[in-house]
This record gives C-alpha cells, sequence and structure tokens, in this order.
C-alpha cells in the first residue's frame, strides 16, 4: 500500500485524474489535494501550519498590498504559465512602491475536469517562480465549479510588502522636466501569447518577458532614489500606463518613437497581426519617471541589471492642460498616444 493509500484510503494518487467536485468539498478529496499537489510544492513553515491564516512578523516601514486576478489564454505559453504570471504580477504591483514584497496568498477556482496533471505542473511553476523571487505563498484557498461554469482555471494572488522610510512613488508624483525611463524591450508577453494561442511560427520565438521586478527596483533606488513614478506596463501596454501616469499627475509625457526598445520579431509579429506594440501588455518590464539629473544614473542601475539590459530613456514629462502623451514619430512628425480603445488581446494576463 502506497503513502496516498495509507493516508487517504480510496483515492488515487493526485496525479492521476481531474479536478472533480469532491476536490472543493473540504472533505478528504480535498485535503489530499491540498497535501500532495499545493503543499508539496509550495511547502514553508507558515503554509504548513494549515492555519487559515499566517501570521507574521513585518519590517519597520510603509505596508504595501496588492491582489490581482489572473486569467490567460493559453494556461502555459513560450517563457512561462499561469502560475508563475501570477506571482510575477502581484509581486510587480508591490514593487511599483518601492517595496520589498514579503508573502503572497493564492486562490485557485478550478473547473470540474480540468487535468490534474496540468494543474501539478501550474502550481510547480508559481513554486519556482516564488521561490526564485525569495517570497513565499503562506496561505490560500481552492474552490471548484461544475464543468462550463469556469475556464480551467482562475488564480487570484495577494502579496504584501514594506516600503522603506523616505521612499515616495506613487502614479501623482511626475513633475515637468522628468524622464522617462523603461527598462526594455515591449510587446514580448503579449507577442508570446499571441503566437502561441493562433500557432504562428516566426523565424525567431518570441517568449514572454514575466519576471519579479522587485531586485530591479530596488538597484535603481539605490542608484536614484528620488524616483517620483514606477508602473509595470502590463494590460493596455506602454501607451496606456504613460497616459494613467500622466492624468494622475495632471501633466503631459512628449516621447520619442525611435528611442522605444521594440525586438524586431514583434515587431514583425505586430505588423502581421495588426497590432501596436504600443498598447501590447508586458509582464516584465518598467516605467520609470525621476528627475532629470537622476535619469543617467537610474539608467545605469537597469542596464546593469539582468532585468534590464536593454533599458533606455525614451522622453519626458511637460507641462500640458490637456495631460496628453505626444509621439515624435521616425518620420519627424508628431502625434497623438492615446488610451487603447476595446480590447486588443483577451485573456492576456
Amino acid at each position: 500500500m502506497t503513502s496516498v493509500e495509507k493516508r487517504f484510503p480510496g483515492r488515487l494518487p493526485i496525479r492521476d485524474g481531474k479536478v472533480d467536485m469532491s476536490h472543493g468539498s473540504g472533505g478528504r478529496a480535498s485535503a489530499q489535494l491540498i497535501e500532495e499537489l499545493f503543499l508539496r510544492h509550495l511547502d514553508n513553515d507558515l503554509l504548513r501550519r494549515g492555519d487559515d491564516s499566517a501570521q507574521f512578523g513585518v519590517p519597520a516601514g510603509r505596508m504595501v498590498m496588492s491582489t490581482d486576478c489572473h486569467v490567460i489564454s493559453p494556461l502555459f505559453f513560450p517563457g512561462g504559465d499561469i502560475g508563475a504570471l501570477a506571482v510575477h504580477g502581484t509581486l510587480n504591483d508591490v514593487a511599483m512602491s518601492g517595496a520589498t514584497p514579503l508573502y503572497l496568498a493564492a486562490g485557485f477556482i478550478l473547473e470540474e475536469g480540468f487535468p490534474l496533471a496540468d494543474l501539478e505542473r501550474i502550481v510547480a511553476g508559481m513554486a519556482a517562480a516564488a521561490t526564485a523571487a525569495g517570497v513565499p505563498v503562506v496561505t490560500g484557498d481552492t474552490k471548484v465549479v461544475e464543468k462550463g461554469k469556469g475556464d480551467g482555471v482562475f488564480i487570484t494572488t495577494t502579496g504584501i510588502g514594506m516600503v522603506p522610510p523616505g521612499v515616495e512613488i506613487a502614479g501623482d508624483r511626475a513633475r515637468p522636466g522628468d524622464a522617462i525611463l523603461v527598462s526594455g524591450t515591449i510587446g514580448d508577453h503579449g507577442v508570446a501569447i499571441m503566437s502561441s494561442r493562433e500557432n504562428l511560427e516566426f523565424d525567431t520565438t518570441i517568449t514572454s518577458d514575466s519576471a519579479a521586478l522587485h531586485t530591479l527596483v530596488a538597484q535603481v533606488l539605490g542608484a536614484a532614489p528620488d524616483i517620483h513614478c514606477l508602473r509595470d506596463p502590463t494590460r493596455g501596454g506602454l501607451a496606456t500606463t504613460l497616459n494613467e501616469l500622466a492624468r494622475q499627475s495632471r501633466v503631459g509625457m512628449r516621447i520619442r518613437e525611435s528611442g522605444i526598445p521594440v525586438r524586431g520579431a514583434v515587431k514583425s509579429a505586430c505588423e502581421l497581426l495588426g497590432l501596436d506594440p504600443l498598447y501590447v501588455a508586458n509582464e516584465g518590464k518598467l516605467v520609470c519617471i525621476c528627475p532629470a539629473p537622476q535619469a543617467a544614473a537610474a539608467l545605469a542601475a537597469m542596464r546593469a541589471h539582468p532585468l534590464g539590459g536593454e533599458a533606455a530613456v525614451i522622453g519626458e514629462v511637460v507641462e500640458d492642460p490637456h495631460h496628453f502623451v505626444q509621439m515624435e514619430t521616425t518620420f519627424g512628425g508628431q502625434r497623438i498616444v492615446d488610451w487603447l480603445a476595446g480590447e486588443q488581446l483577451p485573456r492576456i494576463c
């Protein structure tokens, strides 16, 4: 008799079969799912206690909390999966305040019939991302819905972090004269998802840029401590993020098309798909707005980090009562970079 059969008589090993309604019942099958799958991959002292909440101490500073829901199709894509994405997305939202992420919570909504092997692969991806980031998942929950009332798996993650004293980063702090930087090429994630979804093949593999950015943020803050704004340009891409920050800070933005880094394969794919890279989602890039005298130091710090090797200064903040984002095109003209209208890429993050 195997160890699984001894602890859960009558139940198959969790890696066999599919999710059924009993996995969400709170009974023996639920306990097996938690122990044999979630805890086996996400194990840590706080999670192992099995309480309905996690208790932990926090260092001095201001506490930051962010939550995010993750729905993506396909669930597995070049460069990642929904599990890793759920970790990276929430860690990055916490990090954009200048905080050090400390802990994560995760909630899973599973559809009846979802393959347990795929679920294990997703949880393993989440565990690998959390371990690499140094931020454990310390509590969570699982629910099962009837077949046809979900779409495989949805994940919600909540992150908690601490902002050290003296750091003041917010979306309303951009000032005329500030420099605008991006930490690398844009559009990689969205094009990777779309090419995987549509089974498109290109000369080179386009992979998602999904990554945890808090160590990059810490390095840039060390070099440029007066950063005004940070934001990760996810849904809606760089264009939408700049419009959000311009509206929050009640300023305008001027960017240069020639300065915005875009991989050649991504640019070609966008042309083929009828997309504008400025509006395509990213999951491992950030926008940084800082005083112009600190721009060179911030850029050098980004380029010295593994996640910022292709960072660039792309423009500046200007006075503008209309809060427009304007772009100098490669042909020498000017155009308004407006808010995203509609949905370019459904189920992207």
